[in-house]
């Protein structure tokens, strides 16, 4: 019965940790932008720029 005084201010401290982080979070605009991510997946840039692209040797014979 006496660990029930050393788990409910431990649990009470946790919890305001956790708030803590999430203003936290929230104050420095982490969630911000929640759509670039998954849409960075989708519409992924498969060209390749033609400057960086290595010339092919010509096929001698």
């Amino acid at each position: 019965m006496s660990i029930i005084y050393v788990l409910i201010p431990l649990a009470i401290i946790l919890v305001l940790v956790a708030i803590a982080i999430f203003f936290w979070a929230v104050r420095s605009e982490q969630f911000k932008d929640l759509e670039r991510h998954g849409h960075s997946i989708l519409f992924d840039d498969d060209v390749k720029d033609a400057s960086k692209a290595k010339p092919k040797p010509p096929n001698e014979k």
